[in-house]
């Protein structure tokens, strides 16, 4: 009877949340097919986002939440049995069941309206759902799909690569780990008037996440009668955008480091391997059967049987060198929905600060800015609250409640800053105590040590250094070239490896690779299409990095000269091969392309405006991440003035004519130009109408 009446429960509760007028709700197309959707309250809204993302790129937002009901191994094969596994693994479901209670009315109302549109368009467009039985989806299954996601900004990844992988010493050989090995870049710059000429603020938002796939961002305009008014990025199957601008403020995240994941060796018994010690005492491992199923091919599907262990601090490992578990505070948070939907919807900084004090959001600097002229920085983070007798950077031998971890870090104890003298504030994933001027740091000494912040400096916030000394003030076309440099600084830093000693190698001593040194030597070390040595450098760069792997060079052995011989050799032997001699331009060897487009593009690993490159072929590379998602915008008590661009367009069908619209304003630096009025919106809208 109790069972019953619970359930009941849950279905009423649903029920209540799902009563959507799509009357109410017009999608609103301009000419480069962003959708303006427009609802009479905000889970209207939603349900309107999802349908138009739906129209846009169903196919990836699907793939979203397979993980929740086990079916990504069906579509996806090994990648997608790894995410069904470490959905049972890291709970997510019970993580959902559990968290959902700590989400206000309000903000489940929104995420039902969003499942509310997606089941819709999967009922009317049944042929586009490429499992069976994956739709509808529930709130549980959407929480469940949410929370491993979180998991995959939190670390939480990583660690599973390491020790399912093998790739970690026992407990007496296992050294601190502090340094980042991460291509995941983005930049923030925020100026209030006090450093531009126009009087006006200015906010860059410029992640630099992968140009397609789940982590690739989709522009949407988001407004209802209950003060709702957001545009800004949004991943595939988040409902609302997590960056970007209300009428008031405008914030955007960048890629930040601290120590957000605890590994624990654990002592199993000799004589019963499913227990492990704590606190003097033996104690079971929690045990769970699992089955899922691994498409093999042609439709064939494989049953695989899997246990997954739990100790008592949280999810565990068995790998050829022994017992691992690990903590991560996503294990027990969804709230960072709660926080992003109240960002969206904040007025002003004393609101959009009372958003951050959620705490929700795993990680991520904030760089923001709005209309009433401030600017604040803050490297967020959910890190646990940690006794500073232990090395926390380090494996742990996990035999006692004392590390245990429970409660997390306030809002107040973290690195922040609003409104610097300066008048600027920056991050480039580099170091939360370098954010503007010198003489206005932050100070790490005066932080909590067991926050482990592991950026340095990089490229670009070396370069960014460079350019800002130059100015007293900018103006908006000065604020243009900062935001798209592509030189790197005097110094050629680069975050991994020091290669500068490249530039005094004696290219006498090698005769065979005498022209090839000397392109590198002496380029000017800017990523221009046109530039030659630009090229040269990239391939080396590459070849560079495969040498020092196979050599297995750690920072603390001596670079040998060999290893840039080596290096040479193979990138000759490329550009040879590939295109008959050394003397190529950067844009003959990188493209930007999709579909029937295929264009030269700008931009080397960790500059300001960069490009990470893949195979492609005849030796040339695309374009796979870097300038992800770019806006800018300009503050002023008159207006809010937006420009925005993305790589290809605003939709993943290849039908579409938006499909490669934006590709030619991407690649030659400029943007259109965009607006939060309703009014204008509706008089240049190219189509109207409601998501039935």
């Amino acid at each position: 009877m109790k069972k019953n009446l619970l359930l009941l429960f849950f279905f009423l509760a649903y029920i209540s949340y799902s009563q959507i007028n799509t009357n109410n709700i017009e999608i609103v197309r301009d000419s480069f097919g962003v959708p303006h959707i427009f609802g009479k309250t905000d889970e209207e809204t939603a349900f309107g986002l999802a349908w138009a993302h739906a129209e846009d790129d169903f196919q990836t937002i699907q793939k979203t939440f397979l993980p929740a009901k086990s079916l990504s191994g069906n579509k996806i094969g090994q990648d997608g049995l790894f995410l069904d596994y470490a959905v049972e693994l890291l709970r997510c479901r019970d993580v959902a069941k559990r968290e959902i209670k700590n989400l206000s009315p309000k903000v489940k109302k929104v995420i039902s309206g969003y499942i509310e549109g997606l089941n819709a368009y999967a009922n009317k467009y049944p042929k586009k759902v490429l499992v069976k039985n994956s739709f509808p989806i529930n709130m549980i299954d959407y929480l469940t799909g949410y929370n491993l996601i979180l998991h995959l900004f939190s670390d939480t990844g990583d660690v599973l690569d390491r020790l399912l992988s093998n790739n970690i010493d026992p407990i007496e050989n296992l050294n601190g780990v502090n340094e980042i090995k991460n291509d995941i870049g983005s930049n923030a710059f925020a100026f209030s008037s006090k450093k531009t000429l126009d009087g006006k603020t200015y906010l860059n938002i410029n992640t630099h996440q992968p140009l397609e796939g789940p982590f690739s961002w989709y522009e949407a305009h988001l407004i209802s009668e209950e003060g709702w008014n957001m545009l800004g990025g949004l991943f595939p199957g988040t409902p609302f955008p997590t960056i970007g601008t209300n009428e008031n403020l405008g914030w955007t995240h960048t890629y930040n480091y601290p120590d957000l994941v605890d590994i624990y060796q654990l002592e199993i018994n000799s004589n019963n391997e499913n227990q492990y010690k704590y606190d003097e005492k033996w104690i079971d491992f929690e045990k769970k059967d699992i089955i899922l199923y691994v498409k093999i091919f042609l439709g064939i599907k494989k049953k695989i049987k899997k246990t997954v262990l739990w100790s008592n601090y949280g999810p565990v490992i068995k790998n050829d060198k022994g017992y691992f578990s690990f903590y991560t505070p996503t294990l027990n948070n969804i709230s960072s929905v709660e926080q992003w939907y109240k960002m969206n919807k904040a007025k002003n900084f004393n609101q959009f600060e009372s958003a951050l004090k959620l705490m929700g959001i795993p990680r991520f600097n904030i760089v923001y800015a709005d209309k009433k002229d401030n600017i604040f920085y803050m490297s967020n983070a959910r890190l646990p609250i940690r006794n500073k007798e232990n090395d926390w950077t380090k494996l742990l031998l996990g035999n006692t409640s004392s590390l245990k971890l429970i409660a997390h870090h306030p809002y107040e104890d973290l690195p922040k800053l609003l409104n610097p003298k300066s008048g600027y504030l920056f991050n480039t994933n580099n170091s939360p105590f370098n954010s503007t001027h010198s003489s206005e740091n932050l100070r790490e000494n005066d932080y909590i040590s067991t926050f482990s912040f592991r950026e340095k400096e990089n490229n670009r916030s070396i370069r960014f250094m460079e350019l800002i000394k130059n100015y007293d003030k900018i103006s908006y076309e000065d604020f243009q070239k900062i935001k798209y440099d592509q030189k790197y600084p005097d110094s050629l830093v680069y975050s991994y490896f020091d290669l500068n000693n490249f530039f005094s190698l004696d290219k006498e001593k090698y005769p065979e690779y005498k022209k090839l040194i000397s392109l590198i030597q002496n380029w000017n070390r800017e990523g221009d299409i046109n530039n030659i040595g630009a090229a040269q450098w990239r391939i080396y760069y590459k070849f560079i990095h495969d040498v020092l792997k196979e050599k297995k060079y750690q920072k603390k052995d001596s670079f040998k000269e060999e290893y840039h011989i080596e290096a040479m050799k193979r990138t000759q032997k490329y550009l040879k091969k590939h295109f008959g001699g050394l003397n190529i331009r950067l844009g003959d060897f990188q493209r930007h392309t999709r579909g029937n487009m295929n264009f030269p593009v700008s931009g080397l690993n960790d500059m300001i405006a960069p490009s990470e490159v893949g195979g492609y072929k005849k030796g040339r590379v695309r374009a796979v991440s870097g300038e992800s998602y770019i806006m800018l915008i300009r503050y002023s008590n008159e207006k809010i003035e937006i420009e925005t661009v993305t790589p290809y367009g605003n939709s993943n069908n290849p039908k579409s004519k938006h499909y490669t619209d934006q590709m030619r304003m991407y690649i030659n630096k400029t943007r259109k130009k965009m607006t939060l009025n309703k009014e204008e919106i509706y008089n240049n809208a190219i189509r109207i109408y409601n998501p039935k």
